[in-house]
């Protein structure tokens, strides 16, 4: 028994960038805007690295609005 708290559980949702092939220009401001170095352009095809912290500069700063949340 616990004490009558609620038992503590360590839950860790995953939220991954999505990037729209119909919206995105390929203009690159995602990628200068990043400031974790985590967003990669390789073959006009949009990458996001294990360094993203999801902190959705990218989706604030997309001018084509190409890139959510997806989770």
């Amino acid at each position: 028994m616990n004490g009558g708290r609620p038992k503590e559980t360590n839950i860790l949702k995953v939220i991954d960038m999505k990037v729209s092939a119909e919206r995105c220009h390929h203009c690159g401001a995602c990628v200068g805007s990043c400031p974790q170095n985590a967003i990669f352009m390789n073959d006009f095809v949009l990458e996001f690295g294990d360094a993203c912290n999801r902190c959705k500069r990218c989706i604030r700063l997309c001018p084509a609005g190409a890139i959510s949340e997806e989770g």
